[in-house]
């Protein structure tokens, strides 16, 4: 289209400055070098040169030679024919000038053509070696006096010499070099200030830094987007609009004036605002929200209004502002003047996107994950029209990205995407990239020529666990301290009835401090989390700890994030579901982010200090209850235990099948632990997202615990327990 041609034609703007410099310079170059090969000859030489010389005729080139007369004393002596220049000694360089032609003289300057013969070496046994004679141009200065001018006249006619004068010189000969560096100069000051007035420079400041990109330049369609059906129905008909706008506006709708994109990171919020741009056939304007905010007030208000300007020109058009949060944080609670630049830059956003001169036919799409930051004034109707959410996909979902990420790998006949998207709950759209392109490296490591599905289950393990580490060296106590932590941690997992199903237990190190895991994924999608459920999943966290103690009568550093996520889920128990003695009360005034997982634990509480002694208490409670059924269920099954680590031991890797076997061979009789209770018993709660169900494979590493989705309070997927302990003190044993 003519606004996709018009940017390839600004693009190629730049390369006709850089031809049009470089041939100045080179003109220059030609022009000194011509200039330099001209031979400057003095006029003592021209004269002498003159008076050697006669031609038969004027502008004839044959030369007489006159012998001495014996009847007349007067005869002039024969003519040499030429003169040497060059004075010093043998081993001088010479030149002999032998010829002159077309002389032409002016005011202060005489040219023409010699005939010219160089020596460079000494002369040898009384000779000198001459080069071949050539016809070269000559220039040389005279007096404008008259007397000098009629002794010139006089040897030219004398020898015969074809000569005449000239009409002055030209305009362009007299002052073209002065000229031509002159605008060769200004070229180049005027390449330097558009260099200067570049994004990010100095003389840039009100200049909008964002990128106008062509529909061929970005090549990215809905057809490329998978697992979140939703929102791409929900922008499709921003593109429907931009392409037939009459079908709406005859019906009196009016086209949305902002489409904000709220989601997780990685589940393809700046992907979906590309195939928009694809789709749409418009021009479109890419930028993020850091790009207004500078240290000088004012200068981001007038980027905003700049990139509105610029997107006036090429209406309709779409406009993409990455990380909205950047730009448009609320202004409430914030004292007056704390930050003037970032207020005035929003100020100019909302006035550009609905102010008193609307903005028609441009469409603000914008992205972000912490939309709770944003300020009020810009998310109401009139601003952003929609709020569009991006969220984690599904199983179903999950499968058909998978479909996208690997149309250009090479897989085996024995890879099954739909198994590969049940053990991956909770992954985003990047996780999945990640997985797939983990898998391809894994297997040219292999030097296979296919991935297969080996591949992939080993690069969910990397993703969510971390690299394993075989070269790490444990010592045999070591080594069976973290296989009776991972073994319980598998036992009380597999007897109770409301955990997920163990996959993987592994001795062998992954990651930064794990020196043993415990790998559990969910059998379906969850997204509720009882009470009865949480409570199981803090006894199988504590279950590592409590083996060692049971064991070895003493615990190490190991378990220190285990106790982390056990006192967390306590806390959220007591304090957000009203699953404690203290009631049905909301006790947090939570300011995490829905999709970061981040932020406070009630910033300005709104309890009393005996309130939060109960909560303490009731904390404690619950984690020491907790803990005591879980010792309970080692003591019981004391003989599982030990064979499951003797075996782990042995094998350092042992899957769902055999564990499985080795708990049924021990211990006889019911699977499920007595005194426990089942999942229909216990109430339901709620999870928000900041505290999802477990529907995310998670792993508990090092007697901690370990998710992959690390965004969530409580993890959304498979709660896995690791046990590797962690090195050096209490505080250095992260997950």
């Amino acid at each position: 289209m003519d606004d996709d041609q018009e940017r390839r034609d600004g693009k190629q703007n730049n390369w006709v400055w850089y031809l049009v410099l470089t041939s100045i310079i080179l003109l220059s170059v030609g022009m000194f070098v011509v200039n330099n090969a001209v031979y400057r000859l003095k006029y003592p030489d021209l004269l002498a040169l003159l008076s050697e010389i006669k031609y038969a005729s004027k502008g004839s080139q044959q030369k007489l030679e006159v012998l001495p007369s014996t009847e007349s004393q007067d005869a002039p002596e024969s003519l040499q024919g030429y003169v040497e220049l060059g004075a010093g000694t043998e081993s001088d360089r010479k030149v002999r000038l032998s010829g002159i032609r077309n002389v032409q003289i002016d005011d202060t300057t005489i040219t023409g053509e010699i005939r010219k013969q160089t020596s460079e070496s000494a002369a040898v046994e009384g000779e000198r070696v001459w080069s071949e004679a050539a016809w070269v141009r000559f220039r040389c200065n005279k007096d404008k006096n008259e007397q000098t001018g009629q002794e010139l006249v006089q040897a030219l006619k004398a020898s015969n010499v074809d000569w005449y004068y000239s009409d002055g010189p030209s305009f362009m000969n007299q002052y073209g070099p002065v000229l031509l560096m002159i605008g060769a100069i200004f070229l180049i000051m005027m390449f330097a200030a558009r260099r200067i007035g570049g994004v990010g420079s100095p003389m840039s400041f009100g200049r909008s830094r964002g990128r106008l990109y062509a529909q061929d330049d970005i090549g990215i369609t809905f057809e490329d987007i998978a697992g979140v059906d939703e929102a791409v129905e929900e922008v499709r008909e921003i593109v429907d609009f931009l392409k037939y706008p009459d079908k709406y506006q005859r019906l009196g709708g009016r086209i949305p004036k902002g489409v904000l994109l709220v989601g997780p990171p990685g589940t393809g919020k700046t992907l979906l605002a590309k195939a928009i741009a694809g789709e749409a056939g418009v021009p479109f304007f890419s930028l993020s929200g850091s790009d207004f905010v500078e240290m000088f007030v004012g200068v981001g208000a007038a980027r905003v209004r700049d990139m509105f300007q610029q997107a006036s020109a090429k209406s309709p058009c779409i406009i993409f502002i990455d990380e909205l949060d950047a730009l448009g944080k609320s202004r409430s609670g914030n004292v007056v003047g704390v930050h003037d630049e970032r207020e005035q830059t929003l100020n100019a956003l909302l006035v550009e996107m609905d102010g008193f001169d609307p903005n028609t036919g441009i469409i603000v799409i914008a992205a972000t994950n912490r939309p709770e930051t944003l300020d009020p004034a810009l998310l109401r109707p009139g601003r952003f029209d929609r709020n569009v959410l991006v969220d984690r996909p599904d199983k179903s979902g999950r499968a058909k990205i998978l479909k996208v990420h690997v149309k250009n790998v090479k897989l085996a006949e024995n890879v099954e995407l739909e198994h590969i998207a049940s053990i991956t709950s909770g992954f985003s759209g990047a996780d999945l990239a990640n997985l797939v392109n983990e898998a391809a490296l894994l297997a040219a490591r292999k030097d296979k020529n296919t991935v297969g599905q080996e591949e992939f289950d080993e690069g969910v393990e990397r993703v969510t666990a971390g690299l394993e580490k075989k070269s790490r060296i444990m010592d045999e106590e070591e080594k069976k301290r973290v296989a009776y932590h991972e073994a319980a941690h598998a036992l009380v997992a597999y007897s109770l009835p409301n955990t997920d199903p163990v996959h993987k237990v592994s001795i062998i190190p992954r990651g930064l401090a794990a020196l043993g895991y415990t790998m559990q994924r969910p059998a379906g999608e969850r997204f509720l989390m009882t009470q009865s459920e949480l409570e199981a999943q803090m006894q199988v966290l504590l279950a590592g700890t409590l083996a060692e103690e049971l064991v070895f009568s003493d615990i190490s550093t190991g378990a220190q994030n285990d106790l982390e996520r056990a006192s967390s889920i306590a806390r959220s128990m007591v304090m957000e579901f009203g699953m404690s003695r203290l009631g049905r009360v909301n006790y947090r005034e939570s300011g995490r982010s829905p999709f970061l997982g981040a932020g406070g634990d009630g910033i300005g509480r709104d309890h009393s200090e005996e309130t939060a002694r109960e909560i303490d208490q009731e904390v404690k409670r619950i984690v020491d209850e907790m803990g005591q059924r879980t010792r309970q269920i080692l003591v019981e099954r004391r003989q599982a235990l030990e064979s499951v680590t003797s075996r782990l031991i042995e094998i350092e890797v042992m899957d769902a099948e055999e564990l499985a076997r080795l708990i049924d061979e021990t211990l006889p009789g019911p699977r499920v632990a007595h005194g426990t209770m089942v999942s229909g018993a216990a109430t339901s709660a709620v999870m928000p997202s900041g505290s999802s169900a477990p529907s995310a494979v998670s792993v508990q590493r090092g007697s901690e615990a370990y998710s992959a989705e690390q965004a969530a309070k409580l993890r959304d997927g498979n709660t896995a327990s690791n046990s590797g302990e962690s090195e050096g003190s209490a505080s250095d044993a992260v997950g």
